[in-house]
């Protein structure tokens, strides 16, 4: 065997993982398809960070109730984007609802890639008893739409942030355990897991460390269009009224607050509409443009 071959079966630990992916990140350079992702996630990202210092009103100060966007208020400022049937301010509740969706979507698809990792590593590996257990458990959980699931969780444990994270942990992480197990099958015959267990090494240290990193190409790529899912799934709860408790903005909880006055005053449902739908289609591009980087790579 040449050296030249030694090096191509050397597995990736951490350390090279996190470089690999990096280096994924910088070659997104290469796709515009990516940058375009990237730039419409980043712009998010920095109007939440920025919230307090961006955001024309208090987002939950009732000022001039169906006024157009451009009108001016009485005390000083401009609605640019208008105010709900309340008086709130539009863009300044988009602006602070960005904070809620980028806090607890990627909290929650992070829960679920913990637990659906953690089962299909297990299950992968281990196989037997073990791997038909927790793949039938899998299979009951996803045999259930997963808007169903979702509500039903929260309608049990009640509406709150947390309560949300917890339900998408439960309904994402089996899907996610099915991706990891096909993985962790076909890595766990290569020749540097072989050579782990000659070494002695344990279970886990064989999963984490020499199994994982070589997975991590397609559990990225997902995990940014699941993201894009999530986004979705919250949206969609907080127009059922099971999202996070009102007045705290959430996008999908102002289009349910105004959807009866969408034909007379359709900027209320229009702009957190169009919030959502650019932060999907961020994360999707970017789950595209990480696709097609890896491809080339």
């Amino acid at each position: 065997m040449t050296m030249e071959s030694t090096t191509e079966m050397r597995p990736a630990g951490f350390g090279a993982a996190i470089l690999r992916a990096i280096k994924s990140f910088g070659l997104l350079r290469e796709s515009w398809i990516g940058m375009a992702g990237a730039f419409l996630v980043l712009f998010w990202v920095i109007v939440a960070i920025f919230a307090p210092l961006i955001s024309p009103f208090e987002p939950n100060t009732t000022i001039q109730p169906f006024a157009m966007p451009g009108m001016t208020a009485a005390s000083g400022g401009t609605f640019w984007l208008g105010t709900d049937h309340l008086g709130r301010d539009i863009l300044s509740r988009i602006i602070w609802g960005s904070r809620t969706v980028l806090f607890y979507a990627p909290l929650a698809t992070l829960c679920a890639y913990t637990v659906g990792i953690l089962m299909g590593l297990v299950a992968g590996y281990r196989g037997g008893l073990i791997d038909d257990i927790l793949s039938r458990i899998s299979d009951i959980i996803l045999s259930f739409p997963v808007l169903v699931l979702y509500i039903i969780v929260i309608a049990t444990i009640g509406a709150s942030g947390f309560n949300i994270v917890i339900a998408i942990t439960f309904a994402s992480a089996p899907g996610i355990m099915r991706i990891v197990r096909g993985l962790v099958l076909d890595l766990r015959n290569r020749d540097y897991v072989a050579a782990a267990q000659t070494r002695g090494e344990t279970e886990w240290r064989i999963m984490l460390i020499e199994i994982l990193p070589n997975a991590r190409g397609p559990l990225i790529v997902d995990a940014c269009l699941r993201l894009g899912y999530v986004i979705i799934m919250i949206g969609i709860l907080g127009f059922l009224g099971l999202g996070l408790p009102p007045p705290d903005p959430d996008w999908g909880g102002m289009v349910n607050e105004t959807r009866q006055m969408a034909m007379a005053f359709p900027h209320m449902t229009l702009f957190p509409c169009i919030a959502i739908s650019s932060l999907i289609l961020g994360f999707n591009l970017l789950a595209d443009g990480l696709r097609e980087v890896s491809l080339r790579d």
